[in-house]
């Protein structure tokens, strides 16, 4: 078990090689700029992605973390953002992956054809610990909302996050 401080470069996200190198269990201070999206979102990008239309966002190299955060308190930049349940998109999951979204951070076990699409399309999925929403807003130092903004929480957010603590639960070998 490793020790990584990823960096993100704003437009190129994470590369083949950065993806390559991390294995099952490695630790990870993320910080740059990733995505949120949840059940409605996914749903949404899948529909677009049916008729022929380009997702809201290019999420080739970009982290997607599957939270919908709380009303934001006064004085801070989000509300309280801990990860979902990833089974809850993994319905959705495979068909993204297959047309390049190669990493995901929620919580909890995935499916058997997310498993196989994250090996098969060299991505990653990072948990992250459930029920310190709290602690993991502080990571953030802002959040938009750039997508589906009718979703409410469930809308796609893009989140400048800093030291943002993940493990690799599955990596791409």
């Amino acid at each position: 078990m490793a020790t990584h401080h990823i960096q993100l470069k704003n437009s190129i996200g994470f590369t083949d090689e950065m993806i390559e190198c991390l294995q099952t269990g490695d630790q990870v201070l993320l910080s740059g700029e990733i995505y949120t999206a949840r059940d409605a979102a996914h749903k949404r990008m899948i529909e677009l992605l049916d008729s022929g239309k380009s997702p809201p966002f290019d999420y080739i190299g970009q982290a997607v973390y599957y939270t919908g955060p709380c009303p934001t308190p006064p004085n801070a930049v989000i509300g309280s953002c801990g990860p979902t349940t990833s089974c809850r998109m993994d319905k959705y999951s495979p068909k993204l992956i297959e047309s390049n979204l190669r990493v995901m951070i929620g919580k909890g076990e995935r499916n058997d054809k997310v498993f196989k699409a994250i090996k098969k399309h060299k991505g990653v999925y990072f948990t992250t610990v459930g029920g310190a929403g709290a602690l993991l807003s502080l990571c953030v130092k802002k959040a938009e909302v750039i997508a589906f903004e009718d979703l409410g929480a469930e809308s796609i957010f893009k989140l400048t996050v800093e030291k943002m603590p993940l493990t690799v639960a599955i990596d791409s070998h």
